[in-house]
């Protein structure tokens, strides 16, 4: 049986607050300075910091002592629906009826309307025997005469484990077909050292850099030189080295393979033997965009964003034929899986990493 628990504003003050012990996980509920609501879910070997009711962010995740979400300016989410002036968090949903960086002749934002929505619904459901808490929430979106749709997003935290699952349902309420973009911006922290392993194959063809300059970032010397020898050469990047010209940010377009039960896989394993990982279905979504962005300021890897499209915007994207159609009335979602793994684990992954 699983229990459900609806969230309300008033469950959260200004003061820390235990919510929920089940077992070796735990869930309190606190606000941020600035008043942004928070959950703490706890396991045995970490936590998560939730913000339910701002896009259903991940703004930070521990595990094992260790933080895995990207270094940057914000010490805390800031209360704005911008998307760069609230900017550091761990995982974010980005689209749905726009993503990426637009063009002149588009009129969403920076990565879409979802990035720091204001979800009207969350809750928590508890199952004592899985031994696993999944906390939800939902965002309701509508523009007269042009969208109306509701996205359903959760994270599944088992006691003992340090990966967790995420997923995004999304619900076209209209009697009309809708146009769907999305992108899960999972950030994580590089370490010089750290080797990239994933399931492609390492070529230009397959591993391509994006060569166009998005009007938010101002290039650094050397940028377009690092970015012609990468497009050349892709395993460049594959040993992340302490001043490659990742400033502002290198983007790449990736060709994932699946392995024999439908999955892509993606890992940065760390000098000390541990790694970062995410895993994806590519039935469900049929791009893989990398992000790395290393300067003073930030210090940030997305090993795989799971994406419908390249982040290039709506009217560019729709022009290639990678903008997805909801059916009227149709679903559509997409689960990764990503974390945190052990020694042992990443010898496992890396062995049928290699195997593809």
């Amino acid at each position: 049986m699983t229990l459900r628990i609806e969230l309300t504003d008033n469950m959260f003050g200004e003061k820390e607050r235990q919510l929920l012990t089940m077992g070796a996980l735990r869930v309190s509920t606190f606000r941020y300075d600035n008043g942004i609501a928070a959950l703490r879910v706890a396991n045995a070997r970490g936590e998560l910091i939730i913000l339910p009711f701002k896009g259903h962010q991940i703004w930070r995740c521990s595990f094992d002592g260790r933080e895995l979400a990207m270094k940057s300016m914000f010490d805390e989410p800031v209360d704005t629906r911008s998307y760069l002036e609230t900017y550091g968090a761990f995982f974010i949903h980005c689209g749905l009826t726009g993503m990426g960086a637009p063009g002149p002749e588009d009129r969403h934002p920076l990565h879409g309307e979802l990035p720091n929505a204001p979800f009207q619904r969350a809750y928590l459901d508890c199952d004592e025997t899985a031994k696993t808490l999944t906390v939800g929430g939902v965002y309701h979106y509508t523009v007269a005469f042009t969208v109306n749709y509701r996205a359903t997003s959760t994270y599944k935290i088992h006691e003992a484990e340090t990966l967790f699952d995420a997923k995004l349902d999304v619900e076209n309420l209209m009697q009309i077909p809708m146009d769907l973009m999305y992108l899960a911006h999972a950030n994580f922290r590089p370490v010089d050292g750290g080797e990239l392993l994933y399931t492609a194959k390492k070529s230009p063809e397959t591993v391509r850099v994006r060569q166009s300059i998005p009007g938010h970032i101002t290039p650094k010397p050397g940028y377009r030189e690092f970015i012609a020898d990468l497009a050349k050469d892709p395993s460049l990047h594959h040993m992340l080295k302490a001043g490659q010209g990742y400033d502002p940010e290198i983007v790449f377009y990736i060709d994932m393979e699946s392995d024999k039960e439908g999955y892509a896989h993606a890992m940065l394993k760390r000098p000390d033997g541990f790694a970062d990982y995410i895993r994806y279905k590519p039935s469900e979504v049929r791009k893989c965009v990398r992000w790395i962005s290393r300067t003073g300021d930030q210090d940030a890897i997305g090993m795989a964003f799971p994406a419908t499209s390249e982040p290039e915007g709506y009217k560019a994207e729709k022009a290639k034929g990678n903008v997805v159609t909801l059916d009227p009335k149709g679903h559509w979602s997409v689960s990764m899986r990503l974390g945190s793994l052990t020694k042992a684990e990443v010898e496992s992954v890396a062995r049928a990493i290699a195997s593809l």
